[in-house]
């Protein structure tokens, strides 16, 4: 994700150093509203190797614990029956951990490509959405005595980095050690799980709507004497900040009538996962090689896999639609708010230039343009105006901003050092980003010197998946190569 600031959210809770909220905010209920288009779904797969099996017992302990210290893993989404507010988290009075927590068998070889053909099917299911949105499955029967463990969370609970941040409950520095902090205290307890009647949810999402009213009206005078202030100081000046601020704002929600790739074009709901690694201080000595940063390269290098495997099918592509979430998190916001805090920024990626060091300069200037977009500070008053329109609206611009996406991509930063659940070694962690919309997601994770790439791919739209993982990571390390 690339960084920016973005004005703090009155939070709900406050849980081992992450704030969770009692609304969704505004992007993540366009988001909710968005995926009744089944193509749009925002399902987050995470697929880890283990040195060996975690001790079950102790697994289950860690679960309760981690359960009970972050209330998303026992909440349900519910809203109002006249959809005044936004959706909102509560409490589910039915929650049963034992059906979250899944054990599975991996047939096959037991090999990492059979671990990503099981992880296929779950990442394709919707979730019950009168449950939490969370899935886990601990997988046995991998080569070398290794286990496998998939991960399964919708969009809606978290972002990747605040994703990080909450699963700190379900890993360990060194192995055993939060069991051994366990001994000798009683099970975690879940509080007991307050509901809202119908009339409390009314009541409650007309309380919140007079509240963020509020607010923003607030805000809105304090824009308008500004303004009035600028217009008598700085006329021509103020004009040309407003048309740029109205331009900004069209950018940002302007439907995209196609693909621009000639053999990307079909949607459907059928996945593929494939994945490579790459070391770390390669991919750090080669931004700084090319004077560009981490997420510089990788965008570069999937630009060139993605002219690469267009070729193979005798495609010529100079550009293609990519979307990339930008960071909206505060500065000292290391995650600590759950929920997401990104916006989904779309540009043209040039792929069609084959000079890696050209390409990587003309990619940073797109990037660089994206993240200083004038309407991101107020995305979420953007969205709300989106959000009031009648669904069938909301739900056609989304899919108008999503479908004709050729790309999306991501990078999150993950645990610099090896971590552990229930005594096993993490031995690798590859993210599966929801591509909810676009042909292709391709996600980085950076995990104890390794860089895991994981690409989520629409069958539909993307014919061969396997050459494509094969052209990306290709493509990398021809960028490496050439930063020497």
């Amino acid at each position: 994700m690339s960084e920016r600031n973005d004005r703090s959210r009155k939070s709900q809770s406050k849980h081992k150093d992450v704030q969770f909220e009692e609304f969704m905010s505004e992007n993540d209920t366009a988001m909710w509203v968005g995926e009744r288009d089944p193509r749009l779904r925002s399902t987050i797969v995470s697929a880890w190797v283990l040195d060996r099996m975690p001790d079950e017992g102790d697994f289950e302990e860690m679960l309760a614990d981690a359960v009970t210290a972050i209330p998303r893993l026992r909440q349900r989404v519910v809203r109002d029956p006249y959809e005044i507010g936004p959706p909102r988290w509560e409490d589910d009075p039915n929650f049963d951990p034992s059906f979250h927590l899944r054990k599975l068998h991996l047939g096959g070889e037991g090999s990492l490509r059979d671990l990503f053909d099981l992880a296929e099917p779950i990442a394709m299911q919707a979730f019950d959405k009168d449950r939490p949105l969370w899935e886990f499955y601990l997988v046995d029967g991998m080569e070398e005595g290794q286990a496998g463990v998939i991960m399964k969370l919708h969009h809606a609970v978290s972002d990747g980095v605040g994703l990080v941040k909450m699963t700190k409950s379900m890993v360990e520095k060194e192995p055993g050690a939060a069991k051994q902090a366990r001994a000798g205290r009683k099970l975690s307890q879940l509080p007991e799980a307050k509901t809202s009647t119908t009339n409390e949810l009314t009541r409650d999402a007309i309380a919140h709507r007079f509240d963020v009213g509020r607010r923003n009206v607030g805000r809105v005078l304090s824009g308008a004497f500004e303004l009035v202030g600028d217009l008598v100081r700085k006329p021509s000046k103020t004009i040309d900040r407003a048309r740029e601020m109205a331009a900004s704002v069209t950018r940002l929600l302007e439907p995209v009538n196609e693909p621009l790739s000639p053999i990307m074009q079909k949607r459907g709901m059928a996945l593929s996962l494939n994945a490579f690694e790459v070391p770390l201080d390669e991919m750090k000595r080669t931004a700084r090689a090319m004077g560009g940063s981490l997420n510089d390269v990788f965008v570069t290098a999937v630009a060139g896999g993605m002219r690469a495997y267009h070729a193979n099918f005798g495609a010529r592509v100079d550009e293609l639609n990519m979307m990339m979430p930008i960071n909206l998190r505060q500065d000292d916001d290391k995650g600590n708010t759950a929920g997401n805090q990104f916006a989904p920024a779309r540009l043209k990626v040039p792929v069609g230039i084959e000079d890696p060091q050209e390409r990587l300069q003309v990619i940073q200037e797109c990037v660089r343009e994206c993240r200083n977009e004038a309407a991101l500070d107020y995305l979420e008053d953007v969205i709300g105006v989106v959000n009031s329109l009648p669904e069938v609206a909301t739900r056609s611009l989304m899919e108008g901003m999503t479908t004709a996406i050729d790309f999306a991509t991501s990078n999150v930063p993950g645990p610099r050092r090896p971590i552990y659940t229930s005594g096993a070694r993490i031995l690798k962690q590859f993210p599966f980003g929801p591509p909810a919309g676009a042909a292709v997601n391709i996600t980085l994770f950076s995990y104890d010197g390794v860089c895991h790439v994981g690409i989520n791919a629409d069958r539909a739209a993307v014919e061969e998946p396997a050459l494509l993982a094969e052209c990306l990571q290709k493509s990398l390390g021809e960028l490496i190569a050439a930063s020497k």
